[in-house]
This record gives structure tokens, sequence and C-alpha cells, in this order.
């Protein structure tokens, strides 16, 4: 039975944050037809085989927390790992970043990828949640600053995705979103939860 991994932060470890206890990794497996109707018949299950699910993301998680989160993994050709990380390490200190704290970033985090084989690697990339939007900034910090070190971040993102597997463009996707997809200004809410499922599903279901 292939399994479908989840590594990172709250984008994948999003339950805390929605009444139903729901986030995108058992969507992923197995959509819920009650709460999204929509997504019936658009998740690995209904492909045919049966997934397990094997969930190690930990909110607020930074890429140094991935090694632990992978401690006793063994990925088998077939499974699928989802990852995300990057935005705790933003908010954490890489947002005021001008000198290695990229590199260092970089290189933990191909470190950690690297113990993922042979599996299918979908690395998610860093969300916007004011979709843009410099009179929404909740940081504190000069947006001349903080933006372009967003890009830094997922620009990074994309190269080490493109080489170790595919990326996830959350950053994309939320920036045509809307507030109802955010619960405490930065966390995924059962909305939001979804729309970090679709963005995965892109790259497993055909069409």
């Amino acid at each position: 039975m292939p399994v479908l991994w989840t590594f990172g932060d709250s984008i994948l470890d999003s339950a805390a944050y929605n009444a139903h206890r729901v986030h995108a990794g058992q969507l992923v497996v197995r959509n819920d037809d009650r709460l999204f109707p929509d997504f019936k018949g658009r998740d690995l299950t209904s492909m045919g085989q049966p997934w397990r699910l094997e969930h190690r993301a930990v909110d607020g998680s930074r890429v140094q927390q991935l090694g632990r989160q992978m401690d006793g993994v063994q990925c088998a050709e077939g499974d699928v790992a989802l990852v995300t990380v990057g935005g705790n390490d933003l908010l954490g200190g890489l947002l005021m970043d001008t000198g290695p704290g990229f590199g260092r970033f970089q290189a933990v985090l191909e470190a950690a990828l690297q113990r993922l084989a042979p599996a299918r690697i979908l690395l998610g990339n860093v969300y916007d949640p004011t979709f843009g939007d410099d009179r929404a900034d909740f940081v504190g910090i000069d947006p001349a600053l903080t933006r372009p070190n967003l890009d830094r971040m997922n620009a990074l993102l994309a190269d080490v995705a493109h080489r170790f597997g595919a990326l996830a463009d959350l950053h994309a996707h939320f920036l045509t979103g809307r507030p109802s997809w955010f619960a405490y200004t930065i966390e995924p809410s059962l909305e939001g939860a979804s729309e970090v499922r679709r963005v995965f599903l892109r790259h497993l279901l055909p069409g």
C-alpha cells in the first residue's frame, strides 16, 4: 500500500484551526464528501488503490525540525511526500536576513529531502496572507525588506523543488484567495486546508 507522508509546518498541520480537525493530507488521501461535495471522487483513494497517511508535519516547525519529523521514516517506491517549510523560518528571522541565513536554510532542507528517496516529493512554497497588500502587513517590518526576502525564499524553494521533485505553488494560488482561507492571520482555516489540498492534487490526479 503506498503512503502519503506529510512533513513541515502548519500549512499541512492545520487541524487545530478548524472545528472538524481536518488537515490537507487527510483530504488528499480521502475527501470528506459532506464538507467538500465538489471534491467527491477527487482524492487518491478514489483512483482505485488504498493509500495510508503518515502525518508527520507539526504546527510551528522550522527547517531544523524536518530531520526530527523524519526519524524512523523509510519511504518506498510509489510513496508521495508532501513538504511545506519556510514560513516560520521567515517569521523567525529570515524576513530580515541580509547574510548567509538562506544558504543555511537550503543546506538543511536539502539534507532532509535526501532522506525521503525514493518517494515522489512535492515541496510547497510560502503563501502571502496579505494577498500582496502592504497595508495588511502584520509583522511590523518594512515591506521593502520583507517582500524581497519572501520572494527570495520562494525562488530558493522552487529551485530545490525542481531538483528533488516538483513545486506545489501555494503562493500563486493563495494570491487568488480570500481572507476566509486563513485562521489567526496566517494559519489555514478549514477552507484553506482544502485549498492547500487543491494545489497538491494538481500534481497527483489526472486532469
